[in-house]
C-alpha cells in the first residue's frame, strides 16, 4: 500500500507515520530523514540541498523530488511506503504521480490528519525541551515536569525552542495553508482523501487511521 500522510504542524504526523508504517510493514519515508540521509552520505542531491540550506534558502522541488525518487526505488519500498512531509505542494504531488505512473504504480490512500488550529498552537507552543538531552520533551499542559522548568529525567533546565513560540507556529500554519493544504483538494479530485481526527490519545488516532485505509 502506498500512502500519503497530510496534516498541519502539531497534528502528530511523525508519530502516526511510525505506528502506521510498523502496522502495515512498509517503510516510513519522511522529508527530514531524506535530507539527513543524503547530506550525511554526501550524495550529489545531499550536497545540493546543503548548499541551499547553508545559504538560508529553500531547497528546490527538483532536489526533494530526486531524493524521494531514489528512496522509493529501494528494495524495501517495493511493496509500498508511507510518505510523511512529501509531497509538500501541488507541484511535488504532480511529480510524484508522474513518477509512480512511469513505474505502473499509484497512491492508494491519502490520510488528512485534522486538528483545530488553536489546538495546534497549544500543542507546539507548550512544548519544553531539556537542554541536556533533546529527547527529553515535556509539555506545560499535557506532560508537565514535576518541578517547573526542570527535566524529570536528568535535572537539566527546560526551554522553549524558537520554532515553538506562538508567533512562529502561526506563521508555520500560514505556510501550511498556502503551500501544502492545496494538495488535499488535488487528491480529493482523485477520490483518495479520508479525513482523520487527530484529537485524542495516540493509539486511538492510529486506530482511526488504520480503519480509514482501503480494505480495512
Amino acid at each position: 500500500m502506498r500512502i500519503v500522510l497530510v496534516g498541519p504542524p502539531g497534528a502528530g504526523k511523525g508519530t502516526q507515520a511510525a505506528f502506521l508504517a510498523k502496522n502495515l510493514s512498509i517503510p516510513h519515508i519522511s522529508t527530514g530523514d531524506l535530507f539527513r540521509a543524503n547530506i550525511s552520505q554526501g550524495t550529489e542531491l545531499g550536497l545540493r540541498a546543503k548548499s541551499y540550506m547553508d545559504a538560508g534558502q529553500l531547497v528546490p522541488d527538483e532536489v526533494t523530488i530526486g531524493m524521494a525518487r531514489d528512496r522509493m526505488q529501494q528494495p524495501d519500498a517495493a511493496g509500498g511506503f508511507l510518505l510523511d512531509g512529501f509531497p509538500r505542494n501541488v507541484a511535488q504531488a504532480e511529480a510524484l504521480d508522474e513518477m509512480l505512473r512511469e513505474a505502473d504504480m499509484k497512491i492508494d490512500a491519502v490520510l488528512d490528519l485534522e486538528v483545530p488550529e488553536e489546538e495546534v498552537v497549544k500543542r507546539i507552543a507548550g512544548r519544553r525541551i531539556c537542554r541536556n538531552d533533546s529527547a527529553h520533551v515535556f509539555h506545560v499542559t499535557y506532560n508537565p515536569p514535576a518541578a517547573e522548568g526542570v527535566c524529570d529525567v536528568c535535572g537539566g533546565g527546560l526551554y522553549q525552542r524558537d520554532d515553538d513560540h506562538e508567533g512562529t507556529v502561526r506563521r508555520r500554519l500560514e505556510v501550511y495553508h498556502t503551500q501544502t493544504e492545496p494538495i488535499i483538494d488535488y487528491y480529493k479530485a482523485q477520490g483518495l482523501v479520508t479525513t482523520v481526527s487527530a484529537m485524542g490519545k495516540v493509539a486511538v488516532v492510529t486506530k482511526r487511521a488504520m480503519s480509514a485505509l482501503p480494505g480495512s
